[in-house]
């Protein structure tokens, strides 16, 4: 490699040491935010929003809920700190000179520990075996009811717990980088934070929060108890973890410190090609945009491939299931994604490879365009699939939404009326995810953030899915005429590779947690009162 980027001096000095990386072709390029997502919001506003007591002392743990998080020292150093202040409490009014005249001092404001984060909506320990053992540990410590475990929010929802804390912890045993310290300082909380790794290098001690080693309780009850009996501290600290999150962390300083890296690659081959040639033509030449189209492409099938098997496969016996249960699928997407949309609906319709079996009944909510321009025009955009839905689902059904960002209205709108209905959903979708993650049964989730690879593999899934319905189909055709054991097998070992994995799911007939009652507006009126409706040309 001509350059590699380290995101911390820590990963710099890692690569060097175990990879023997040349240490003069290591540059280092931090992970970033966008500050469209993160900024502060007022902590009465943001405590407001999330039903909190706007008096309490809130403490907050953000992220994955894997033992390497060490959200258990977390909870350990809360219930510390929770006992000292309970102590403090007791000593001034067993030694204060007027306590036997005075009235009693009125109580320190409630501490309360959010801890946000899981594989649901729902803090479920069947569905997150580590909430299980750390509400364990909070019962152990006497603090059960000091400790709200949250449960998985969308990425547009945590700012508001950002904002909402006082401090912001985070005590892994080793992090590489870990960006949500630095979305915590966007957003203007201070950070309270293991001294290894990124960590060490995003949070400055005494400057935008406090480092600490990992798995001492006793430090962080001893930093908290600190800050809130000097508030002074606290503001300051406010103030200078919003100063760096900005001078170092925005996308915007990040992507300018990568295409300057990149300038520095291309400036000695480019003062040699443009003696004779236009430098436009290095800056875009053919070869270099094929190259690193399949590069790109390939670096994404990759990742896929390790990530979204069993997703895949669990996928292709729910539609497996509803076709033999004489079920339909409706499918429905936007712009590129209403093309997958109808190419998914003519390979069950017509056929992919088996030229013997039978049609597929599977509707694609993007092809009537007498539908689609009649309910935008009168209704509203955001609601043309979600009437299909209700036009065209019955129970049994399945709504696949093919989507890269999975936060297009219309498909949320759609599989909100898929789940009154009584379907089982299915997401294809890329990045995060976005908020159709939450609203869907199961989602297959393509690992990359260019909609351009996205869409590329989920053509690829598409087939896939194709193809593993029509294989059950085959063998179920092939057991039903008696050729014999041999495909049974077949059967059994197809329905293994789908065995033990869980994915967070929402009962089909359970309305979604948030949703509200839909109510369509009256013809000739514009959604939400005023204004046109908004097309969603996402995918």
């Amino acid at each position: 490699a001509d350059r590699i980027i380290a995101e911390c001096p820590q990963e710099k000095e890692d690569l060097w040491r175990f990879y023997q990386a040349d240490p003069a072709k290591i540059t280092i390029i931090p992970g970033g935010f966008d500050t469209n997502q993160f900024s502060p919001i007022g902590k009465a506003l943001a405590r407001v929003a999330l039903g909190l007591h706007p008096e309490e002392r809130v403490i907050l743990q953000l992220g994955r809920m894997v033992p390497r998080k060490g959200v258990d020292t977390v909870i350990r150093g809360f219930a510390r700190f929770v006992k000292e202040v309970r102590g403090e409490r007791q000593e001034d009014q067993c030694f204060s000179p007027s306590a036997s005249s005075a009235s009693p001092a009125p109580p320190a404001p409630p501490a309360r520990l959010l801890i946000v984060g899981g594989e649901s909506e729902e803090p479920l320990p069947s569905l997150c075996p580590e909430i299980g053992r750390l509400q364990a540990i909070a019962k152990d410590e006497g603090i059960s009811s000091q400790v709200t475990f949250v449960g998985q929010r969308g990425r547009d929802a945590l700012k508001w717990y950002y904002s909402a804390a006082d401090v912001f912890i985070t005590t892994p045993w080793y992090e590489p980088f870990g960006i949500t310290p630095v979305e915590a300082m966007a957003c203007g909380t201070p950070v309270i934070g293991s001294n290894v790794g990124g960590i060490k290098f995003t949070v400055q001690d005494g400057e935008t929060g406090y480092l600490v080693p990992p798995r001492d309780p006793a430090a962080i009850a001893s930093h908290l108890a600190y800050l809130y009996q000097n508030p002074l501290v606290l503001e300051q600290l406010r103030a200078g973890a919003i100063q760096r999150a900005n001078e170092l962390f925005t996308w915007q300083k990040v992507t300018s410190a990568i295409a300057e890296l990149y300038q520095q690659v291309l400036a000695p081959n480019l003062a040699n090609y443009t003696q004779n040639s236009d430098r436009s033509l290095v800056l875009y030449h053919p070869d270099t945009i094929i190259e690193r189209g399949f590069d790109n492409l390939l670096a994404a099938l990759y990742a896929s491939r390790q990530l979204c098997q069993k997703a895949i496969v669990d996928v292709a016996s729910i539609l497996y299931n509803c076709f033999a249960s004489d079920g339909k699928v409706l499918i429905c997407g936007n712009g590129g994604s209403a093309a997958d949309a109808q190419h998914l609906a003519a390979e069950f319709v017509g056929r992919f490879k088996d030229p013997s079996r039978k049609g597929l009944p599977a509707l694609a909510l993007s092809a009537d365009t007498a539908v689609l321009t009649a309910w935008a025009n009168d209704i509203g955009y955001e609601y043309i699939f979600s009437r299909q839905v209700e036009a065209f689902g019955r129970a049994g059904d399945v709504l696949i939404g093919i989507s890269t960002s999975g936060r297009s209205r219309n498909l949320l709108q759609a599989f909100e009326a898929a789940r009154l209905q009584g379907l089982r959903t299915v997401a294809l979708l890329g990045g995060d995810g976005g908020d159709l993650r939450q609203l869907a049964d199961i989602s297959i989730i393509v690992p990359a953030h260019n909609p351009q690879q996205i869409q590329e593999v989920q053509i690829f899934i598409i087939h896939l899915l194709c193809e593993l319905v029509e294989e059950r189909l085959m063998l179920q055709r092939q057991e039903q005429s008696g050729a014999g054991a041999s495909q049974s097998r077949s059967v059994a070992k197809w329905e293994h590779r789908r065995a033990g994995e869980n994915y967070a799911t929402h009962p089909p007939s359970a309305p979604h947690p948030y949703t509200p009652q839909r109510q369509f507006p009256q013809r000739g009126e514009t959604p939400h009162g005023t204004g046109s409706p908004t097309p969603c040309f996402d995918s």
